[in-house]
């Protein structure tokens, strides 16, 4: 078994493998499958009554809403292919946290994961992190569900309370994350994050303060459970300023001095402080990070109660197309050799920009359908669509939106721009694609066809 956790103890080693299931590799670093390493037996699984991946079967039920598109891609870690952009935009930040940050036997800081298996429990992804049971993001909308008691990871932040009870104080979490989402160039439903943490103790955090031994990160007082989730205001102003600080380092690390950097305050959904980080690249502000100081119920948990901290999350996908100039999201998932070829460099930190490869040309068909009365969900519609053409398919837009006056039925009319990435469509592929999605429409989200 291969965990990318440098300079643990052994005993922490122990702790923290028994805590997760890692995905195994291969010789060449490749995620296997236990029981074929092509994708397509992977995604014919959950044609049956079980999803098998990484050797575990999850029984169907009906929050299963995981396609056979989604699981294809599953497993195929191309944040750890040598030489691809998303790899390089992970070594550059390893690199930066390596070097810049140093306990006091001058080893690096932060642990670094990115080899975590993408399948989580639900109670990982939302009640480790006190999402309320009722809260949105819970959506099956919004969410690759296995069954209802597990499912593919929203966000690399479902492994922030079992790291801390590992015992780790600082970790960097690199992985896959899957959500139902929109189609167009910037959105996919697989994409690919970065979850930093950060804790401190009371000495750790006001050691270099003046007169920092009379200072404490909570509130004077007995320490009851409430109690005990009140920071000082010294705490919060201190710990604030290191985490925009650490921030502000990486991007500048990234994209070099002069770079134009913003924060955004966003309290929602979180009562303690938490932030966006926008950056302005050609004249427009583009949010690249969110971050915040945790919630001190979710610290004490995980057995952590005598330190304070902070978390933090970027999109690779985003910094890889900002940094590089990579137009299109579907090319992180390209097998064409001319645009793995640019990113074949002798150095992580190697200046890059993208040279377009040929643009093929768009075909452009529409489809409008009466929704049903109930039950009707948008991601369902781009999900079905993907399963369908795949990655044919560069953009869907909701173009028209009617309501019978008489009937008070409401009409969806829907633009599919199809763009294949290496050559040209014929209008009869297309064609045929896209009576398929018409039928698909029909079959499995009930709507009545207008075509």
């Amino acid at each position: 078994m291969k965990i990318l956790c440098k300079f643990s103890s052994f005993p922490q080693f122990q702790k923290i493998s028994q805590c997760f299931h890692l995905q195994s590799r291969n010789a060449s670093g490749n995620v296997k499958q236990t029981r074929s390493k092509t994708s397509t037996s992977v995604a014919s699984a959950a044609h049956s009554d079980a999803i098998e991946l990484f050797g575990k079967f999850y029984s169907r039920d009906d929050y299963t809403n995981v396609t056979p598109k989604i699981l294809s891609l599953v497993g195929k870690s191309l944040l750890n292919q040598i030489n691809h952009p998303l790899w390089l935009i992970k070594e550059r930040i390893k690199d930066h946290f390596y070097t810049h940050y140093l306990s006091r036997y001058r080893n690096p800081l932060f642990s670094v994961y990115d080899n975590l298996s993408p399948v989580v429990s639900t109670e990982q992804n939302f009640d480790s992190l006190l999402i309320p049971p009722d809260h949105a993001s819970r959506k099956k909308g919004d969410n690759f569900y296995l069954n209802q008691t597990n499912m593919l990871r929203a966000h690399t932040s479902a492994h922030q309370r079992d790291l801390i009870q590992a015992g780790l104080n600082a970790f960097l979490v690199f992985g896959d994350v899957y959500r139902r989402d929109e189609i167009d160039k910037s959105h996919y439903p697989v994409f690919h994050q970065m979850e930093g943490v950060r804790l401190f103790t009371n000495h750790e955090l006001f050691a270099n303060v003046k007169n920092g031994e009379e200072l404490d990160i909570f509130e004077k007082g007995s320490r009851t459970p409430c109690k005990q989730q009140s920071h000082t205001l010294e705490a919060v102003k201190l710990l604030e300023f290191d985490l925009k600080q650490t921030l502000n380092k990486v991007m500048t690390h990234l994209f070099g001095k002069g770079l134009e950097i913003r924060w955004v305050d966003c309290y929602f959904p979180f009562t303690h402080p938490s932030f966006e980080m926008e950056i302005k690249f050609q004249g427009e502000w583009l949010e690249v990070l969110g971050c915040g100081i945790m919630e001190q119920q979710l610290i004490n948990s995980a057995g952590a109660q005598d330190r304070i901290g902070y978390a933090f999350g970027l999109g690779l996908e985003r910094l890889a197309m900002i940094l590089f100039g990579i137009p299109d999201i579907r090319l992180f998932w390209s097998e064409d050799e001319r645009f793995f070829k640019q990113f074949q460099v002798t150095h992580i930190d190697q200046n890059i920009t993208f040279q377009p490869i040929s643009k093929y040309p768009p075909l452009i068909n529409d489809i409008s359908f009466w929704i049903p009365r109930e039950g009707y969900e948008e991601n369902d519609f781009y999900d079905l669509v993907r399963n369908i053409a795949g990655d044919l398919v560069e953009k869907v837009s909701l173009i028209d939106q009617f309501t019978h006056p008489k009937t008070e039925k409401i009409s969806h009319c829907y633009r599919i721009t199809y763009r294949h990435m290496e050559r040209t469509l014929t209008q009869e592929e297309v064609c045929s694609i896209h009576r398929a999605i018409e039928k698909g429409t029909v079959e499995k989200l009930g709507v009545e066809g207008r075509f």
